[in-house]
């Protein structure tokens, strides 16, 4: 008796059982399955540079994120009342009042922020706003002033325009989920 007429057909019949079998097995099995483990884990085998490197990169994250959450959520209610507002003019004036509130509020603590946190920070505003500081600054206040602040910014390094990918920036994403940061 031929069960299966082709090496296809056997294939097929095994992915099926592992599909089948596979939450059967688990179910019985007391340890959890995750879809995607996470590369970066600080363990004794870590030499001691790349130790030092990833606990600089958590103190910048726990450091910045609060801000990059702040900004998103007053950039999203100053979209909510922008939308409202008619002219122009009315518009830019609300746009300048709202940027001195945030200067007066947080330009001191702003100004402490190393190169290296600043950087960071850039990444977590793309995170959470799904927007670059590049676009953000365009929008919000032209486009000669964000290639005027993109220039100011490349002379210590800064890219307004960095965008945060989770893949690259896994570092990043793994301690936001470790530290539970969100």
């Amino acid at each position: 008796m031929v069960l299966f007429r082709s090496k296809t057909n056997k294939r097929f019949f095994l992915v099926l059982l592992g599909l089948y079998v596979s939450p059967v097995l688990r179910a019985q099995i007391d340890t959890v399955y995750l879809e995607r483990m996470d590369p970066i884990f600080i363990s004794s085998n870590m030499d001691e540079a790349r130790r030092k490197e990833y606990e600089l990169l958590k103190r910048r994250v726990r450091k910045t994120l609060p801000y990059a959450k702040m900004a998103a959520a007053r950039m999203r209610a100053m979209e909510d009342k922008l939308n409202g507002i008619q002219g122009r003019r009315a518009r830019n004036q609300y746009i300048k009042k709202c940027e001195t509130a945030i200067k007066d509020m947080y330009m001191e603590q702003l100004k402490n922020l190393t190169i290296g946190e600043g950087q960071v920070l850039m990444k977590l505003i793309h995170r959470e706003t799904g927007s670059t500081t590049w676009e953000i600054m365009k929008g919000y206040r032209g486009t000669t002033e964000a290639l005027m602040w993109q220039v100011f910014g490349s002379f210590w390094g800064h890219n307004l325009k960095v965008e945060f990918d989770p893949s690259i920036d896994y570092q990043i994403e793994h301690i936001i989920q470790f530290e539970r940061l969100e």
